[in-house]
């Protein structure tokens, strides 16, 4: 198509484009597709410009677009040139407002990106922008002129959320059992490094899925908020981030693991004010953004990580609290327990050892004192009787050798 927007975003006049694109037509590499109703021309590849840009891009590892074959009337004979006309006109315009905004360079942008699901299904994306200088690693974008429902834009994003979990064709044998045999497995256990978007993708950069936008051209406002409101209702389940797992109240940080961010904005709005302004609204939040404040996840894991820590310590210090509520007093000095004491009078094993149990730590050593002197004054009377009697012993003893000495003379 006519790529004048895109590659010279800066030219208020599209002559140095056409003059080269007349210039490949003699050449037969590109072709009218169309005209549009204010007389702009749609240009597309020939087949042999096809075969010559693959040879240009693709060393570079740079896919092109799918080839727009001519098609003609059986009866008539003439061209059907309709397929790219006013929607392939609003891609490159979008194209265009994003490479002007500094997000992307020409050979960043794909158009018609086929992702195959499990079941066939091809889902194309109509645009896919590289742009990770503008921190925006990758963006699949789906340009709509109101000409589908708003529940087959729902049906859309389902199919992207689908391939997204899809898993690598030479996945190793233990994960794919694994998956088939658990529904969860794939969420819980499968992390996004190992799926089959990775192969394509680079990763994103931030938390979930490669985001998907949705860039609504040639509508009303009206048709535009209706069909933003069925998205946000009836896509929930794909675009929604989950509550964390914990017992904690207050957390109010969100697992944005399984998500696929979907933002939304009008091709309007873009060539207004720029795709590089408050111009895109996220799924799930009010107001308007920048593409990467949009994109971004400000209450996600690091915001769980600080609302946990002071959760815990929260915890710890009513723990504390109630646990000193519940510390014994002593019933004599009206000390509280010590820690020991009260792990010595509450303990089952050897809790007869901790004598009164009413009593503190500095009580209870008064008594062991005390029971200490007297069995010392206990112990100290019965040596001083076992002495007495030994003395005694010894003094009968001698009187008794006495005698007998002094009858044997």
């Amino acid at each position: 198509m006519s790529c004048g927007p895109l590659t010279r975003p800066e030219n208020r006049h599209d002559r140095l484009t056409r003059d080269n694109l007349l210039d490949l037509e003699d050449h037969r590499l590109v072709r009218i597709e169309s005209v549009q109703n204010d007389q702009r021309q749609v240009w597309v590849l020939t087949d042999r410009g096809h075969r010559e840009a693959k040879k240009l891009l693709e060393p570079e590892g740079i896919r092109i677009s799918v080839l727009r074959k001519e098609e003609y009337d059986p009866d008539t004979g003439e061209l059907l040139g309709t397929g790219y006309s006013d929607h392939a006109a609003a891609v490159t315009s979008t194209a265009a407002e994003l490479h002007q905004a500094g997000i992307g360079h020409p050979l960043a942008f794909q158009t018609e990106i086929a992702h195959r699901l499990g079941n066939g299904f091809v889902q194309r994306a109509d645009l896919v922008v590289r742009a990770p200088a503008a921190k925006v690693p990758v963006l699949l974008l789906e340009i709509d002129r109101r000409t589908e429902e708003a529940h087959q834009l729902v049906h859309k994003l389902r199919r992207h959320a689908d391939w997204f979990r899809l898993l690598p064709p030479d996945a190793d044998k233990r994960t794919v059992d694994l998956v088939r045999s658990r529904p969860d497995a794939i969420d819980q256990l499968v992390g996004h490094d190992e799926r089959l978007w990775r192969r394509v993708y680079p990763p994103t950069g931030r938390e979930g899925t490669p985001p998907l936008a949705f860039v609504f051209a040639d509508t009303t406002a009206a048709k535009v908020a209706n069909t933003v409101k069925v998205l946000e209702e009836a896509g929930r389940r794909y675009w929604a981030p989950c509550r964390h797992d914990t017992f904690y109240r207050g957390i109010t940080a969100l697992d944005y693991g399984q998500a696929v961010p979907v933002v939304v904005t009008t091709l309007e709005r873009l060539q207004e004010h720029g795709a590089d302004a408050a111009v895109w609204r996220r799924l799930g939040r009010t107001g308007e953004q920048t593409l990467t404040a949009a994109l971004d996840n400000p209450d996600v894991d690091a915001l769980y990580r600080v609302q946990y820590e002071r959760a815990e310590e929260k915890d710890q210090r009513q723990r504390a609290a109630e646990q000193e509520a519940r510390r014994p007093v002593c019933e004599r000095c009206g000390a509280k327990f010590t820690d020991q004491r009260w792990e010595e009078t509450s303990a089952r094993p050897g809790a007869w050892k901790a004598g009164d149990p009413s009593a503190c730590a500095a009580c209870h050593a008064d008594d062991a004192a005390r029971k200490e002197a007297a069995a010392e004054a206990e112990r100290a009377a019965r040596r001083r009787a076992e002495e007495s009697a030994a003395r005694e012993a010894a003094e009968a003893e001698t009187k008794k050798s006495r005698g007998l000495f002094g009858r044997r003379r």
